[in-house]
């Protein structure tokens, strides 16, 4: 039987998701990319790209820009299933900008600890 949100490995998934916002507002993008996984089956869909491969989502960290990264989140919701997957969502506002955005991540456990797998962003009006 599949074990939903088993305390330890949510608390793990919650520690590598702060992780990510911090490094997240503050354009760490050596942090940001370590918590992708390094594979080309890793996507990240953003409000404006679509990344398919760690090596694409790499060299748009790279190349974004550093302003008006700081962002507010809220209604962060976590589930792990099992040991080794987990998704994380949330919502966020960013200062000036009207839009709600949306962030969507499904985590994995590897060797190098967890791993971002899958992303999607969007803005709502």
């Amino acid at each position: 039987m599949l074990e939903i949100n088993i305390p330890e490995v949510v608390a793990e998934v919650t520690t590598a998701f702060a992780r990510y916002e911090q490094a997240l507002v503050t354009n760490d993008v050596a942090v940001l990319d370590a918590l992708f996984w390094d594979s080309p089956h890793t996507l990240r869909f953003g409000a404006t790209e679509n990344l398919y491969g760690y090596a694409a989502i790499q060299a748009f960290r790279a190349g974004r820009s550093a302003a008006g990264l700081a962002r507010e989140i809220f209604n962060t919701v976590i589930t792990t299933y099992g040991r080794d997957m987990a998704t994380a969502n949330t919502e966020f506002r960013r200062a000036g900008n009207p839009r709600t955005g949306r962030q969507s991540q499904t985590w994995m456990r590897t060797p190098e600890g967890w791993r971002v797998v899958a992303a999607h962003v969007s803005l709502i009006g």
